[in-house]
């Protein structure tokens, strides 16, 4: 069986809401970051060719790409040509020979002349920058058509076991009032917010990915490419994953998740957000 969260519509697609002003946004914590945290990280970050697929339809017939936030090169799209921006040392030296060549900058002030590119993309790297109002505005500068997120809703934070039953203090980490609306209504132009279902055997290790995999997040090389870890204090999660081992030790966890087992993909919050120009 496949499908999406009982009660929760897994694909399609839905209008972004306009209803005010946009609001300030994540501000991460830099590049400096990842210098500690990143290292190692393309061994549990592989791109899932199932979220790449869906990435590379909405950059549609895009032959030129900016990468923002590139890391190690994962989902750049191998036909078409593409620059990568990452500010990060360690994730640069992460990226393998076919990947694009790679530039040094910030998505805050990106080296480029407007409408450079036919597309920008940026995926799961906006939560990071220091000012995520500014470095949408610089996406949208430098694409002549096609902006492309691969982004997460904040809304769906309490959709996870994981964040629900063992580790809330993640919640914290949401910027008070922000809605995923609120960087469509940032980007402008023509703006749909599109479901993206994580499928149970995901390549690609970000939080919710083990969804169906609970023992993974006991593995600390898993949780070393989790920027999420890294952000909390051991006390917020260690006690969590306590919980979490002894619960799959007296089968507690397969008990109260038996209707997860039996999907082949959840809608645990991952959105693409796309925002088009007039041509």
């Amino acid at each position: 069986m496949s499908g999406a969260d009982p009660g929760r519509a897994a694909g399609g697609s839905a209008r972004a809401r306009r209803t005010r002003p946009p609001e300030p946004g994540w501000a991460g914590e830099g590049p400096e970051f990842y210098e500690d945290v990143g290292r190692g990280y393309a061994r549990t970050r592989q791109a899932d060719p199932r979220i790449a697929a869906a990435i590379h339809a909405a950059l549609g017939d895009a032959s030129s790409v900016v990468n923002v936030g590139a890391g190690a090169g994962s989902y750049e799209p191998t036909h078409r040509r593409v620059v990568a921006v990452e500010p990060s040392a360690v994730m640069r030296a992460q990226r393998g020979p076919e990947a694009a060549p790679v530039i040094d900058a910030a998505a805050e002030n990106l080296p480029f002349a407007d409408d450079e590119f036919d597309a920008a993309m940026a995926v799961l790297s906006d939560h990071h920058w220091k000012d995520q109002p500014r470095g949408l505005a610089e996406l949208r500068r430098v694409a002549r058509h096609t902006v492309v997120l691969f982004s997460w809703d904040p809304a769906h934070v309490l959709d996870s076991w994981l964040v629900r039953d063992y580790i809330p203090a993640f919640a914290r980490l949401i910027p008070p009032g922000y809605e995923l609306e609120q960087t469509a209504e940032a980007l402008g132009g023509d703006t749909e917010i599109v479901p993206v279902p994580i499928p149970h055997d995901c390549s690609d290790g970000f939080l919710h990915a083990y969804w169906r995999r609970p023992a993974a997040y006991l593995d600390p090389e898993v949780r070393a490419g989790i920027s999420v870890f890294a952000r909390l204090e051991p006390a917020e999660f260690e006690p969590g994953l306590e919980r979490l081992k002894h619960d799959l030790d007296d089968g507690a966890w397969q008990e109260r998740n038996t209707a997860l087992l039996q999907l082949d993909a959840l809608d645990l919050g991952y959105r693409l957000v796309i925002a088009r120009r007039s041509r």
